[in-house]
């Protein structure tokens, strides 16, 4: 499968982003989707992603309540909302997928950048 991130760009601190992940290749319903991120001379670490191909989401503890993953399978798809942003949210976001729960994520995007200004 390959992935297209997009949806990056400048936003003040408080505003809100969706970044979209489109795919094209593979059965995209067969595919655990993921959203990382990896800020200026930091690891890439994981964001937000679903627990199995049909739901249930898990996300990392700084973005909770803010951040909302969804996917549209129809349209092969998958959306990261972001609300309330803060400028630690700054990265370059990737998503990402995998074949099954207990897969490594071995389908990686370009990733899109994201600046949030104080």
């Amino acid at each position: 499968v390959q992935l297209q991130a997009s949806g990056g760009g400048l936003v003040q601190a408080g505003g809100s982003l969706r970044l979209s992940c489109t795919t094209s290749g593979s059965t995209f319903s067969s595919y655990i989707m993921g959203w990382f991120r990896q800020a200026p001379g930091k690891e890439r670490k994981f964001v937000a992603g679903f627990s199995w191909t049909g739901g249930g989401t898990t996300y990392e503890d700084s973005v909770k309540g803010r951040f909302t993953i969804s996917r549209d399978d129809r349209k092969r798809a998958v959306y990261l909302q972001m609300n309330n942003l803060k400028p630690e949210d700054t990265a370059v976001y990737y998503c990402a997928a995998k074949k099954g729960y207990l897969s490594d994520y071995s389908y990686w995007g370009q990733g899109t950048l994201v600046t949030v200004s104080s």
